[in-house]
């Protein structure tokens, strides 16, 4: 996601890929930014169990 783009507050146009643990949509956070490509799990319990 770049810098200026649609996003203005409209939470429907970020960037949404599933969980690959559990299958849920995760939506793109700022705090992933310059990671988004690597991210593969919603949460830390998600990360421990792995694929199922």
């Amino acid at each position: 996601m770049t810098t200026g783009s649609a996003f203005r507050g409209n939470k429907a146009a970020l960037p949404v890929k599933p969980c690959v643990a559990c299958g849920r949509p995760m939506s793109w956070r700022k705090k992933w930014k310059n990671s988004w490509s690597t991210v593969r799990f919603c949460s830390a319990a998600c990360r421990r169990h792995g694929p199922r």
